[in-house]
């Protein structure tokens, strides 16, 4: 546990290429990450699956998610959303959008900024990330 990694062993910019979070109720869902980071998500229906996607420039994208095996909860890993600069900005929305703050702006430390803890409409446990 701990140390360093082998110097002949390769790295990677990202260990992160894609999220997906789960709905139950794909327009709630759309509606709140819409709401809380003012933008507009593109959607993609299928008879199986419905997916809206998070704009992104370059870097790493994600998605809302609803169909068979898509289910929200507050356990399994932790993402956390990129809130730009203030993440106040961001965490202000959360409980107005219909989400619950579960833990509030805290300090990481003076180099690496602030995080927080929500949940979503949908039950899904995530965090917000910002430098500020």
């Amino acid at each position: 546990m701990g140390g360093t990694a082998p110097k002949n062993k390769s790295k990677r910019k990202d260990f992160i290429s894609w999220f997906e979070i789960p709905a139950l109720n794909f327009n709630q869902s759309i509606n709140f990450y819409n709401q809380i980071f003012d933008i507009e998500m593109e959607t993609n229906l299928d008879k199986n699956y419905a997916m809206a996607f998070f704009p992104v420039n370059k870097g790493i994208g994600g998605s809302i998610v609803a169909g068979p095996g898509s289910t929200p909860g507050e356990s399994g890993p932790l993402i956390y959303l990129n809130a730009g600069k203030d993440l106040n900005l961001v965490l202000g929305k959360v409980e107005k959008a219909g989400g619950r703050i579960v833990m509030p702006k805290t300090l990481i430390n003076d180099e690496d900024g602030y995080f927080a803890i929500f949940i979503d409409p949908e039950g899904n446990k995530l965090a917000l990330y910002s430098s500020q």
